[in-house]
């Protein structure tokens, strides 16, 4: 994937994906890239390891899309989704 980044930008949207606190929402209006983008850049930017143990955190973490968050805030009532 030929990236249309400047190495700093890379870096900066890698920084935003390892982040815990910082959504796959959040890292869209700071950079315009959707989710399946910011993974092709991981995927590439990323040696095979540390791309996989990225994935396995990011699958498992709540705070990564904010409509899994909002609803783990409001209740058990609220994930009816």
């Amino acid at each position: 994937m030929k990236s249309k980044f400047t190495s700093e930008q890379t870096s900066q949207i890698i920084r935003l994906a390892w982040e815990d606190r910082t959504s796959f929402e959040d890292i869209q209006k700071r950079t315009g890239l959707v989710e399946k983008q910011v993974i092709e850049i991981m995927r590439a930017e990323l040696k095979p390891s540390s791309y996989r143990m990225w994935r396995k955190r990011v699958s498992g973490r709540v705070t990564k899309h904010r409509k899994l968050m909002e609803a783990r805030f409001k209740g058990p009532e609220a994930e009816t989704f």
